[in-house]
């Protein structure tokens, strides 16, 4: 079982997400359900684990915040780009979430992951690059993308199933903050 932790996109955020999608040859611009914040890849499991897991996840659910998304980037970063992203403009509580998301898995003895999280959107995968030039315009034009504030009330454990024409994520869980007025945020 292939597992990660997510935020999930509000509608008028994946709207805004939408209105990027621009045609160009060897772009697959992702559907709304593949677009998310993920917090950290677990990667594979033993299925027998997903109940520890999962519990040991209920101990990262802290209060909601606001966040946005800006700015456009490619991974990687030099060479062939493979993967077009959006930026998170990352408060300080979605870096207090992620150390407690990544507190609860090593509770749960998965080991931790040894990339550096840089937190965005996956926005489209490219199975080959398009032409420079308008690959270029393109960043150009929406460089300074940036998204209406959001309000995160919680976040999700997920199964990745790999198929042909793009994974399939199934919520196996999720963890909803505790309720506090959104309008003092």
């Amino acid at each position: 079982m292939r597992l990660f932790v997510a935020l999930d996109l509000p509608e008028p955020i994946q709207a805004e997400l939408d209105r990027l999608e621009t045609p160009m040859a060897g772009v697959r611009w992702l559907e709304d359900d593949q677009r998310h914040v993920t917090l950290r890849f677990i990667g594979e499991v033993d299925p027998g684990r997903l109940g520890d897991i999962a519990d040991r996840l209920a101990e990262a659910a802290g209060e909601p915040f606001q966040m946005g998304l800006k700015g456009l980037g490619h991974f990687p970063p030099r060479g062939q780009p493979q993967t077009l992203w959006v930026g998170v403009d990352a408060p300080p509580a979605l870096q207090r979430l992620k150390a407690a998301i990544d507190r609860s898995l090593r509770e749960a003895d998965l080991p931790p992951d040894g990339r550096r999280f840089v937190p965005h959107v996956t926005i489209a995968r490219l199975r080959h690059a398009p032409p420079a030039d308008r690959f270029g315009d393109f960043l150009m034009r929406h460089n300074l993308f940036r998204s209406e504030p959001f309000v995160v009330q919680g976040f999700s454990l997920y199964s990745s199933h790999l198929r042909p024409e793009g994974a399939l994520y199934v919520e196996e869980a999720r963890y909803d903050f505790m309720a506090v007025d959104v309008d003092d945020l």
